[in-house]
């Protein structure tokens, strides 16, 4: 499955927030601040490429997530824990913790999940 564009993943998250949506209702959601046909386009590259499916009411069609949040979020983290630290969990949150992106008290909560699941 092929990688979101940035304006196409705003869509998937108005799509996946609402569960099922018209054009005009994603428009509204993204606050009007794009066009009409720019909506409807990117929601029909998002169906080509096995996103978002629909149903069709006369000339209208009303989309729904054909994957969930959690299944993109899945293959994409994984995806980027290849390229970028090298299949590595501790390279990660190394990396987020040299960067100051995640606190001490953090860690020690994931410690305290990571140490209940044995």
């Amino acid at each position: 499955m092929e990688k979101l564009t940035n304006k196409e993943e705003e869509i998937m998250q108005v799509v996946w927030k609402l569960g099922k949506a018209f054009t005009k209702e994603v428009l509204s959601e993204l606050g009007n601040q794009a066009h009409y046909n720019t909506v409807s386009t990117i929601i029909r590259n998002l169906e080509d490429k096995g996103y978002i499916g629909h149903n069709a009411y006369g000339k209208t069609h009303q989309y729904y997530p054909v994957i969930t949040k959690e299944e993109y979020r899945s293959r994409f983290v994984s995806k980027a824990m290849k390229q970028y630290f090298n299949d590595s969990y501790k390279n990660m949150v190394s990396f987020f913790a040299k960067e100051e992106k995640i606190t001490a008290a953090e860690l020690r909560e994931i410690l305290d999940i990571i140490e209940k699941k044995k």
